[in-house]
């Protein structure tokens, strides 16, 4: 859903007069740069320097805004253009730590030898006593192949280790799961299940990411039928859960029921065909999909979903369109109808601006900056976890998505991602779907 954004940090001096750091900020909208935090690191008598983060489509665009804000004169001026993201990611972003402190003989006799022996005893005669006697119950592998990382595409694993990483802080932060990643060399369906079916026991989940399509459709399948702990293909189910609530937080705004809906989805790689058979679970009148991949497409029809003849057609038949194509400005405001809602879900640039598609007749239309993965996947494995569930359900999907929309404010398309309510909610209603459907 998404290509690769340049983000960098500009270290701007103002001089101290009300009104420069709006100069500072519609030079930067002008050229079309989305501006994101803004630190101020110095107020002096005579001038203010500020931190900037701004994200742009390439490098030429920043040194474009950089010679703009030069421009404005005043005093203004672009001191320095820093990399905070990599100097964020030096030495790695997480570090296995121990949980207890060994502070005398007694301490490391009670967690190493001799006093270990008696917890292996225990286990070995009722493995199940592991879930309280180890770490295995709150620990999820965090698995990739490194084809499908990003907007990057197959660039390895080692490559996309920054982003698994990422994973294991989220899990951390957000549902206190330990998440570890598991980088694999190999892309051939057999070689993953089996590696990750080896490892299994060490594990009390397994979040499958950045695998690409359409291998990473198979590989999900099969270890959810061979392994009895949850597993879920982030880049699907993650995706679509957070989806699925835009969309439903989208028809409440715009006075619309889901369920008596017709959804075009248009892209049918991994988020979107598991965007459409999310909206199907959830019950809506007929869900339609366009992809130029045969192959999507009759994954689509065997899944139950309606194949679309064409974009034109899907968008002239659709209630509700969400793309996740990666194609910048696809969508043409002469193909909005009135009274539709879009979600243009791709990132950092949607297939129609929110802006045009309102302006074209949409009752409701948003980009995916706000549809972020992260509302999703830690509060259902926590909740997974917590009622020591065999696998993840699309009950307890759509009660997550329900969570999400329970927990977002009126006006907001999902809640924020910082929100730690929301990972509570969404955990809180993952375990009780589990536990009913396990009694």
């Amino acid at each position: 859903m998404s290509t690769t954004p340049y983000l960098r940090n500009l270290i701007i001096e103002t001089p101290s007069k009300p009104g420069n750091l709006a100069k500072v900020t519609y030079a930067i909208g002008q050229l079309e740069g989305d501006i994101g935090d803004i630190q101020t690191i110095k107020v002096g008598t005579l001038s203010t320097i500020r931190d900037v983060s701004v994200q742009c489509s390439d490098e030429a665009q920043l040194m474009e805004i950089v010679d703009a804000i030069n421009a404005i004169g005043d005093g203004i001026q672009v001191q320095a253009i820093s990399d905070d993201v990599l100097r964020a990611h030096e030495g790695g972003k997480i570090h296995m730590k121990s949980r207890m402190e060994i502070r005398s003989l007694g301490d490391l006799r009670r967690v190493y030898t001799p006093g270990v022996a008696n917890v292996c005893k225990v286990i070995e005669k009722d493995p199940q006593q592991a879930q309280f006697f180890t770490g295995i119950s709150n620990t999820v592998a965090i698995v990739t192949d490194g084809t499908a990382i990003l907007g990057l595409g197959n660039i390895g694993p080692v490559a996309g280790m920054p982003v698994m990483e990422g994973k294991s802080v989220l899990f951390d932060q957000f549902a206190g799961i330990s998440g570890v990643p598991i980088l694999l060399d190999t892309s051939d369906p057999d070689k993953v299940v089996d590696t990750v079916k080896h490892i299994s026991r060490t594990f009390g989940g397994i979040l499958l990411e950045d695998i690409g399509s359409p291998h990473c459709f198979e590989i999900e399948e099969r270890l959810k039928k061979d392994l009895d702990i949850p597993v879920m293909h982030d880049d699907q189910h993650g995706t679509a859960v957070v989806a699925l609530a835009s969309t439903l937080s989208a028809c409440r705004q715009a006075g619309v029921k889901l369920e008596d809906s017709v959804v075009g989805q248009i892209g049918l790689g991994a988020a979107g065909l598991a965007i459409s058979r999310m909206m199907m679970a959830y019950g809506v009148k007929e869900m339609k999909g366009t992809d130029r991949n045969d192959a999507a497409l009759e994954r689509l029809a065997g899944y139950g979903g309606t194949i679309a003849e064409s974009l034109e057609d899907i968008m002239a038949t659709s209630d509700i369109i969400i793309a996740t194509t990666g194609v910048e400005g696809l969508i043409k405001p002469e193909m909005v109808r009135p009274g539709q809602i879009i979600l243009a879900l791709s990132n950092p640039f949607a297939e129609i601006q929110p802006e045009a598609a309102l302006q074209a007749g949409a009752a409701f239309a948003a980009d995916g900056r706000q549809v972020n993965n992260v509302l999703g996947f830690p509060g259902i494995f926590r909740g997974a976890l917590n009622a020591q569930a065999s696998s993840i359900t699309y009950d307890m999907l759509i009660a997550a998505a329900l969570a999400i929309v329970e927990s977002t404010k009126p006006g907001d398309l999902v809640p924020h991602p910082l929100d730690p309510n929301v990972h509570q909610n969404v955990a809180d209603a993952v375990e009780k779907v589990a536990n009913s459907t396990s009694m």
